[in-house]
């Protein structure tokens, strides 16, 4: 399984003391391959997880493909802005957002339900979405 992966799937992942920690060592365990992402989502991370190291080595690791460049799309991240400002999406959201037009194949993998399941791509279509499963 391929998929974009958003901040509070990585903070499960590399720390086995988040509630979704199971579920989120499972899914990776099921890739094939490693999860795109951007470097706002790696850097929320990071500040959440209070060590880069820890997230620079999951890239290193193959877990992680930084795969968005922000000064390319940055006329649709800020008309995503806009649209979405009532919700004040973080930059991490809008870069996942783009990044689920570029992939549509793709499904954002997202602790982040409630959002998400607001956010459309390409204007009206819904985000495929993997979540933990409710507690």
């Amino acid at each position: 399984m391929k998929a974009i992966a958003d901040t509070g799937f990585l903070v499960a992942f590399l720390s086995r003391g988040d509630r979704h920690h199971a579920w989120a060592v499972e899914l990776a365990r099921k890739s094939s391959g490693p999860f795109l992402t951007c470097e706002a989502v790696l850097a929320e991370a990071a500040f959440h997880l209070r060590s880069s190291q820890v997230v620079l080595a999951a890239i290193e690791d193959g877990l992680l493909h930084p795969s968005f460049d922000l000064n390319s799309h940055l006329h649709e991240l800020a008309r995503l802005a806009e649209r979405y400002a009532d919700r004040q999406p973080d930059l991490a959201d809008l870069c996942l957002i783009r990044m689920s037009e570029l992939h549509p194949k793709l499904y954002v993998i997202t602790v982040d339900e409630a959002d998400f399941r607001v956010y459309r791509r390409n204007q009206r279509e819904t985000i495929p979405l993997i979540c933990p499963p409710r507690l």
